[in-house]
């Protein structure tokens, strides 16, 4: 029952991540909402390197459906902890860049907490 929920938690994940990086791709001023002032969106030299971060996003989530489909659970988790760094480092860049504390911890503090547990989930079972 917990992997099944774990399972479902991670997928939710990938996907969540997979749609961020395609709004990102085709919507640059999607990228208002992840919590940094100022955001030069309009910037092609921005746009740029947001394309950059967009591929990465959408990989990750693809590497959590592979790892759904051929993977171990315990692999999937450690997996998932490994990546709840990318939303810890996140919180601390928006933090960094006076930034709303609301999208730090709001947006990706609480992601990071889900995927902590989701990783826990995976690795007790």
């Amino acid at each position: 029952m917990l992997t099944n929920i774990a399972y479902v938690l991670a997928g939710l994940i990938g996907a969540g991540i997979i749609v961020i990086g395609a709004r990102a791709l085709w919507s640059p001023r999607a990228a208002v909402g992840f919590g940094i002032p100022n955001t030069p969106v309009e910037d092609r030299n921005f746009q740029s390197w947001l394309s950059v971060k967009a591929v990465r996003d959408i990989a990750s989530g693809l590497f959590t459906f592979i790892l759904m489909a051929g993977g171990t659970p315990e692999l999937l988790g450690w997996f998932i902890l490994a990546a709840a760094g990318i939303p810890v480092g996140d919180a601390l860049i928006v933090l960094r860049g006076k930034g709303p504390k609301s999208a730090a911890y709001g947006i990706h503090g609480v992601t990071a907490a889900v995927m902590l547990v989701t990783s826990v989930l995976l690795l007790a079972t």
